[in-house]
């Protein structure tokens, strides 16, 4: 009898664990909610947490590589430019007056570009006016010691020279400026800021504008662009959607200092006129009238319009043709000089204006000159003589 009642406790016990577990497993299922489950995955086992789809199914993923035909153009343009647009720092040697040690003193930095394989370079004159020295970084990190061969302020163009081996220059193909359209698309490579070989894009904003050099010669047919433009491209190049050069990036105007939308690039036909001249003489070699100008300061204060004389160069055009210079009268007192005021037609309305009026004229050519002389307009003509320092 006493075997019943053991076996009746063990099964009474093994019913209460199995209500207990039931009660378990089903009281709790309202507390506890359980995240939906997401939609199953080939190869993933049931109720394992699965990520969702980045795209939804049938829709084709371009591979990283596949870029537009328009980013492909640009990256091509700027594998194959950038090669010949360098990085120039301009120094300044100063000499401690104890020790009588020199001591180079970085004055500034900005870009140019190479011009041939002979190592010439090209540049804005004010990135290197103020340097002793200069030195060009070449795309391949490597640097050399430049020395200055030629400037024109008035274009502000500058030509350096590398000592660099011909396979380490690679020259930027020339384009032309004469043809250009608002809203053509250009490039422009530099280093802003230190920043080196960097890209900016934009169009043509507007042409034919004009700015300043760093001796207050206009520079017109200038090229306006939105392509970004900060301290450090200037000298760099402006190229366009082929990659030939079509301007050289000079200027900026902003209120701030930095790119505020609006660049200026000199124009490539006026670099591409300058540059041999400066390459082989040190200077642009215009045909001259013979004639010196007074300065402008004088002009203004005579509340006078044009480019008066100040000295005619004896045996030149200008001497032949009877022009006059500042003189004295019989009685001491001081005679104005000719002012010219045309040549060709083309208005002077400064010593500047004189300057340009000359550009594309050839050496013996006649040239017929608008003159204000005591108060009366005349017309002389005169032949245009050689390249001569201090005359125009």
């Amino acid at each position: 009898m006493s075997r019943a009642p053991s076996c009746l406790l063990i099964l009474l016990t093994a019913l209460l664990s199995a209500a207990g577990g039931f009660w378990v497993g089903t009281g709790w299922s309202g507390r506890a909610q359980v995240a939906p489950s997401m939609p199953g995955v080939p190869g993933v086992p049931a109720g394992r947490a699965q990520r969702p789809e980045a795209v939804p199914a049938g829709v084709t993923v371009a591979s990283r590589g596949d870029l537009d035909a328009d980013e492909k153009e640009n990256i091509s343009l700027f594998e194959r430019s950038s090669p010949a647009v360098v990085f120039i720092t301009s120094l300044a040697v100063q000499q401690d007056a104890f020790s009588l040690n020199s001591t180079e003193i970085p004055q500034g930095s900005g870009s140019g570009f190479v011009w041939d394989r002979q190592g010439h370079v090209v540049t804005n004159y004010h990135v290197v006016a103020e340097a002793d020295v200069a030195r060009v970084t070449l795309a391949d990190q490597s640097n050399w010691e430049a020395r200055l061969v030629g400037a024109a302020p008035e274009k502000d163009v500058a030509v350096l020279k590398i000592d660099a081996p011909a396979e380490r220059l690679h020259p930027l193909p020339l384009g032309t400026s004469e043809d250009l359209k608002v809203g053509q698309k250009v490039f422009a490579i530099g280093n802003p800021f230190g920043l080196d070989q960097t890209l900016t894009t934009g169009i043509i904003s507007a042409l034919g504008r004009e700015i300043q050099s760093p001796n207050n010669v206009s520079i017109r047919d200038v090229i306006q662009t939105d392509a970004a433009i900060n301290p450090g491209n200037s000298g760099g190049p402006l190229l366009d959607s082929a990659g030939r050069l079509i301007g050289v990036n000079a200027a900026i105007y902003s209120p701030s200092g930095a790119s505020a939308g609006i660049g200026f690039a000199i124009p490539a036909h006026a670099v591409e006129w300058a540059v041999p001249d400066l390459i082989r003489y040190g200077r642009i070699q215009r045909p001259t009238l013979g004639v010196q100008a007074a300065p402008e300061a004088l002009m203004r204060r005579l509340g006078l319009e044009g480019a008066m004389i100040y000295r005619v160069t004896r045996g030149s055009g200008a001497a032949r043709a009877g022009l006059q210079g500042l003189a004295r009268d019989v009685l001491g007192r001081w005679r104005l000089g000719d002012v010219i005021l045309t040549v060709d037609d083309q208005p002077i309305r400064s010593n500047g204006d004189l300057l340009l009026a000359l550009e594309g004229k050839k050496t013996g050519q006649t040239v017929h000159v608008g003159l204000l002389r005591d108060g009366r307009k005349t017309t002389v003509d005169v032949q245009l003589g050689g390249p001569s320092e201090g005359s125009t």
